[in-house]
Parts: C-alpha cells; sequence; structure tokens
C-alpha cells in the first residue's frame, strides 16, 4: 500500500475535490457550504433521486450527478456520512413535484442522517422515501440479522435504473418498488489485497505480502476471511463466486437463479488496481461463470463504479435481472433498457455499447495458423549437430540465468523490460530444441528461422525490433552465402553474413558505436568476426559491452534517465548490449 498522496492533508480535499468534478459538466452546481453536488437541469416534475455518503468512493456518488441518473449528492468527510442538513440541502436544491427518494448504502451513520433527512423531509410537506442497499454476501444471515447486509459497489447499480425510470415519469412508490427488487436479487462481495490510505493520517493497517482478504468492507474494516498464503487469480474467483452464487449456503444464498435467467455481472476496481489486471479478472469472472454456473451476463460493467481511495481491492457483483422482473412491474426488457439510457456522468465510463451483445466466443477472433518460413536444404549450412545443440542451449541458458541483472538494469535506465524479453526468447529456444529438435540435423538454418518466429512473435519492445531485423537479414545472408561453406569453411559464412546482417539493420537504426545500445556490442561483434575468428569476435563483443558503462545513452528511454546524470558518474552496462553479449560468449564457452 503506498502512503504517498499529492495532497498529504485531508483539510480542505473534499471541497476541493468536488470543485473539479463540475468542470466536466457545465449543467452541475457545487453547494459548497453543504457539500452538495446538484444538477441544475432536475426537472420538478419527475421525482429527485438522491444519494450521497463518505468522501473517497468517488467518482460516487458526486460524479453520478447529471442527466438520468442522480439529481443530487451530499458528500461527508472522508468514509463519514454527511450530516442531516446537508443531505436537506442535497433534497432542497433539486425540488420535485413528484417528491424525493433517497438511495443509500446499509452503514449505520448514512442510514441515521439520510433517515432523518426523509422525516425532516416529510414534516416539511415534501414526499420522501429512503431505500437501503445491502448487497455484501460475506455479512451472512447469521451474523447480520440485526443490521442485514452491507453496502458495496452494487448501489450504483440501482441508481442507475432508479435515475432513468424516474425519467420516464415513475412515481415514487413505484420507484421505490423497483429498487428494492432490484437490490434483492444482488449478490457481492468484495477482496482487498492491502489497505488503503487516508491522506494525512499517520496511522495506516495494511495486510503482509502473502495475505489476502475476503468480504471487506470499502472503508479498511476487516473481512471476512483472511486468505494465506493467498490463492492464485483463479482460486480467488472461485471463492467469491462460491459464496456469491451457492444456493445451498443457508447463510449466503441470498439469491435464487432459474436456468435462463437473465444476469448483470458488475466488476468494481476499489482504486488501486491496474486496468491490465481488471481486464484479467473480467475475463477470469466471465469463465468462471459460464463455465461453473451457466451464467452469461446481458451486461458487464466494470471500472472505478465505487472506490476506497488508493486500495488494491475489488469487489464482484452478480445481479439476477430476471428474477427482480419476477418481483417487479418492469420487464427484462424495461430493465436493460434502464440501463442501456445514456447519461452525462461517470457511469458513461464503463458502460460501453451494450445493447446489442454477442457470444464472447465469437469476439474471440481464431487466426488461420500462419505460413512459417521453411529451411532450404539446397542453401543450408550445417555442423555437427552435437556441437550445435551444446553452443545453442548454453547460449540460451547464460541469458536466461543473466534476467535478474539485466532487469535491474534497465529498471534503472529504462523501462525495466529488457530482462524479460531475452529470457522469453531464451527460454522459447530452448523448448524449441527439445520439442522441435531444431538442432537435431545439425541446420544452422533450422535455428535461425525458429529464432526469426520467435523474435517476431514472443519479443517485443525497441530490443525485439532490433534484434528481429538483425536474425532475418543474417539467415538471409547464411542462404546467399551458404557455398563459402564448401570452399572457406563455416566461419566464411559467419564472417560475410554477420556483416550483411549488420549493414542491413544499419537502415533502420541511427545507432552507432559509443550511443550505449545494443549496437555497442552488435558491430564490434560483427567487424571482428571478419578476421574469421570467433574469438576475436566474441572479445569484440565483450569490450564493447563492458564500454557502455562509462558511455552516457544518446538514444531511447535511457536518454531521459541520463540528463541529470553527472559525465563521470558510472552507469550500470546497457543491459541490451550486455544481453548480446552474454549470449555470443555462451556460444564460445559451449565449445
Amino acid at each position: 500500500m503506498s502512503q504517498r498522496h499529492l495532497f498529504n492533508s485531508a483539510d480542505g480535499l473534499v471541497p476541493k475535490a468536488l470543485r473539479g468534478i463540475l468542470a466536466s459538466n457545465p449543467r452541475l452546481a457545487l453547494d459548497e457550504a453543504n457539500r452538495v453536488v446538484f444538477d441544475t437541469g432536475s426537472p420538478k416534475s419527475t421525482v429527485s433521486i438522491i444519494s450521497g455518503g463518505g468522501s473517497g468512493h468517488e467518482p460516487a456518488w458526486s460524479g453520478y450527478v447529471g442527466e438520468n441518473l442522480l439529481a443530487a449528492a451530499a458528500q461527508g468527510d472522508i468514509f463519514a456520512s454527511p450530516s442531516t442538513k446537508q443531505i436537506l440541502a442535497a433534497v432542497e436544491a433539486v425540488p420535485s413535484d413528484k417528491g424525493s427518494l433517497l438511495v443509500i448504502t446499509n452503514y449505520t451513520g448514512d442510514c441515521l442522517h439520510f433517515g432523518l433527512a426523509a422525516e425532516k423531509s416529510v414534516a416539511r410537506g415534501n414526499p420522501c422515501r429512503m431505500l437501503i442497499c445491502g448487497d455484501d454476501v460475506s455479512v451472512g444471515r447469521k451474523g447480520g440479522s440485526l443490521v442485514g447486509r452491507r453496502g458495496l459497489s452494487a448501489q450504483i447499480g440501482v441508481c442507475k435504473i432508479l435515475g432513468a425510470a424516474s425519467a420516464q415519469g415513475a412515481s415514487l412508490d413505484a420507484l421505490y418498488d423497483l429498487g428494492q427488487a432490484f437490490i434483492n436479487q444482488i449478490a457481492s462481495m468484495a477482496v482487498t489485497l492491502d489497505h488503503c490510505h487516508v491522506p494525512g493520517r499517520a496511522e495506516a493497517g495494511f495486510l503482509e505480502g502473502d495475505v489476502v482478504e475476503i468480504g471487506t468492507g470499502p472503508h479498511n474494516e476487516p473481512g471476512y476471511k483472511k486468505l494465506s498464503p493467498a490463492p492464485s487469480p483463479q482460486d480467488l474467483v472461485k471463492t467469491v463466486l462460491t459464496y456469491c452464487l451457492d444456493e445451498n449456503d443457508s447463510d449466503r444464498g441470498y439469491v435464487k437463479f432459474q436456468p435462463g435467467d437473465e444476469t448483470v455481472a458488475m466488476i468494481s476496481n476499489m482504486g488501486g488496481m491496474s486496468h491490465l489486471e481488471m481486464g484479467a479478472l473480467v475475463d477470469e469472472v466471465l469463465d468462471q461463470l459460464d463455465h461453473d454456473w451457466k451464467i452469461v451476463p446481458v451486461r458487464v460493467y466494470s471500472g472505478f463504479i465505487e472506490t476506497s481511495l488508493n486500495a488494491p481491492a475489488f469487489s464482484i457483483s452478480v445481479i439476477n435481472i430476471s428474477a427482480v422482473a419476477r418481483t417487479s412491474n418492469y420487464t427484462v426488457e424495461q430493465i436493460k433498457e434502464l440501463l442501456d439510457t445514456r447519461t452525462d456522468t461517470a457511469w458513461e465510463a464503463f458502460a460501453g455499447a451494450q445493447k446489442a451483445r454477442r457470444p464472447r466466443a465469437e469476439q474471440l477472433v481464431q487466426i488461420p495458423e500462419e505460413h512459417k518460413e521453411k529451411v532450404d536444404a539446397s542453401k543450408d549450412v550445417k555442423i555437427d549437430p552435437t556441437i550445435l545443440e551444446k553452443m545453442v542451449r548454453n547460449a540460451c541458458e547464460v541469458l536466461a540465468a543473466a534476467e535478474p541483472d539485466l532487469t535491474k538494469w534497465d529498471m534503472i535506465m529504462g523501462d525495466g523490460d529488457c530482462g524479460e524479453t531475452l529470457k522469453t526468447g531464451a527460454t522459447a529456444l530452448l523448448d524449441a530444441i527439445q520439442t522441435k529438435k531444431i538442432t537435431a540435423e545439425g541446420s544452422i538454418l533450422s535455428v535461425l528461422v525458429e529464432l526469426e518466429d520467435i523474435l517476431e512473435s514472443k519479443m517485443g519492445g525497441t530490443l525485439g525490433g532490433i534484434l528481429g531485423i538483425f536474425f532475418v537479414s543474417l539467415r538471409s545472408a547464411v542462404q546467399d552465402n551458404h557455398e563459402l561453406a564448401k570452399t572457406q569453411g563455416v566461419e566464411a559464412v559467419w564472417s560475410k553474413s554477420l556483416l550483411s546482417a549488420l549493414r542491413s539493420l544499419e537502415r533502420y537504426t541511427p545507432a552507432k558505436v559509443g550511443d550505449r545500445t545494443v549496437m555497442d556490442t552488435l558491430i564490434p561483434f560483427a567487424e571482428a568476426m571478419t578476421s574469421g575468428n570467433f574469438q576475436d569476435g566474441v572479445a569484440a563483443a565483450v569490450k564493447g559491452a563492458e564500454s557502455t558503462k562509462t558511455l552516457k545513452p544518446r538514444l531511447g528511454r535511457a536518454t531521459y534517465v541520463a540528463a541529470g546524470k553527472s559525465d563521470n558518474e558510472e552507469l550500470p552496462p546497457d543491459p541490451g548490449a550486455w544481453g548480446a553479449m552474454v549470449a555470443i560468449k555462451g556460444l564460445l564457452d559451449a565449445l
């Protein structure tokens, strides 16, 4: 958990954040004294849907104020309910001839203050009802017999359908009934990898490195259970879905399903999960829903729905909208229409365009098997198979073993991918030796063709591109010069082919010796190999790689890192140059 913040104090942070939110929608206004964001275009002829809660859950709730969603939202301090006065100010900011519906999550402070505000509003002659959302299955029937289920991010889904239904003219009572029917069909659970940190707070709890907590709340509350060692993502999702969907669990089987029921999935990033991991999480959830539960959601919402500051955590919700239809005056199609109704709020950041869905299998395109280069036996160059395998295997093994150092150096001077990129190529080539027997006949072209395929399909980044061009050109040059093997020996083929490949590569990169790149190894190696002596080439490669320790970068990301370095300051070696040298030297060391 990171304890670093741009704003290191919570003082004044909430109103400042609310002022920032206004910038995205000119219809919005802020009652700063009461920390109420409201829609100035909210019509008096429709029920005003109002929500709110503690700050720190953004975009909930002020981010959902706008057309066809919330009319207003009242924001408390971080993780603290807004006061009754604030909530009344929200109600009064969006007066309605048809009344107001307060939609809140099930927390004691929210229930008390919103409840009192509702009573006061009614006493003033304004129709007002309060709807409490509880969807967390981790608070089972036994543990939550008095307080009910805790509220998680699926409450935003409740607000969404109610805002759209209100815009269609539904009455206060009809909206209340629809909302309650929707809430009853939600099963949610949250998972925390670590706790969030509140700006300005000195004390902070955190989880140990190999612990995951399930059944957590959005305010750093302890979860239902700690799992240690941390399970795999697959097992973790399986555990959560079992708690949410197992109808035989008498304590947590809140939602029942019938064959063919249509569902909605909501997967909320609680603040600190990367988009990359969230995409993988959504895929895993959908795969398991389909495979294990025969559930294929008709709508999938994933993103920052309701957060918990910077918590590396997420929640999963499954909503049975067919069951909602069976217990309300809305059909399944009408409920989907409510979900699809466009807004001008943060909802659109994860809503996508889902009216016309198609099976996931149709979206996953199967690429026909690519044509692979075949070795032209008439132009091949062969050596002793035992020697070839020994050389290639050793080069790959030492290169893979160098990954930690290469990664460490690249994290200092670049983006940290060099070590893994080279290790990926090395392990793939080792696998090809074992499974495809590429060295079995002593064919140099077989190795080069396989390496070419690995570079194109598995090794990205700048280094992958440079090596890809180099080895394509090298394979072509070996074919062109294969006759030299018969008259002058294999060394002559390498001598001429390496130089030819180098000249081809120079057409695509301006890098030269002294620029602190992989070329500081490749150029000296290729030029020294013109002597026909492999040992000379290796010695030149080693010298070139060593020289990068004293060179200042002139190309690539490393130039930005080195901009503030002293000219006399020694840097780690260039990882690309060093990796190339390790592989080249590994070829020689195997002999």
